[in-house]
């Protein structure tokens, strides 16, 4: 089973955007994991402390654990996946300038789904729309009625979504 990727990986991004990112966070000890520029297959994990990011290479062995690039003489510490080498830095005083305290999680886009079509049922009442004020009936409703969905009325066809059209005509941007 494949590992699931911290919150914190931020996948590839340049040295730049990173310090950029890390920067308008402006909170010691704030981190995140991205992809190497410089390493093919290897991680940087940054670290912001007193306006700088400090950047430790995060490579990964033939067996599949993970080890941070220590200097010469300095023992390997090896983690079986990113999430235990990042608790294990969470700890103070394992070698980095600042021990890991806040993680910048990345932000997804948010999925767009196209509007849900919902049915008139027979004997369904529409309702008043929620935030219209008492005494004034709209007609239609925009929300739930009774814990059901009840649908709006539809606007008038255009010519490209005409469900009736044998094709649909794409204009130039």
């Amino acid at each position: 089973m494949a590992e699931a990727l911290p919150e914190c990986y931020h996948g590839a991004m340049s040295k730049r955007e990173c310090e950029e990112l890390l920067g308008r966070k402006n909170k010691d000890g704030a981190y995140l994991i991205r992809e190497s520029e410089t390493i093919q297959g290897a991680l940087c994990l940054c670290v912001y402390k007193q306006k700088v990011v400090y950047t430790y290479r995060i490579l990964q062995a033939h067996n599949g654990n993970y080890t941070l690039l220590t200097s010469g003489g300095v023992q390997e510490t090896y983690f079986k996946t990113l999430g235990d080498l990042i608790r294990n830095y969470k700890r103070r005083n394992q070698g980095l300038a600042l021990h890991l305290r806040h993680a910048m999680k990345k932000k997804t886009p948010m999925l767009i789904q196209p509007p849900r079509r919902l049915d008139i049922r027979p004997g369904v009442s529409a309702g008043v729309s929620a935030g219209v004020s008492a005494g004034v009936s709209t007609g239609v409703s925009a929300g739930v009625s009774g814990g059901r969905d009840v649908a709006l009325p539809e606007e008038e066809n255009d010519y490209e979504n005409d469900p009736s059209a044998d094709y649909v005509e794409v204009l130039p941007d």
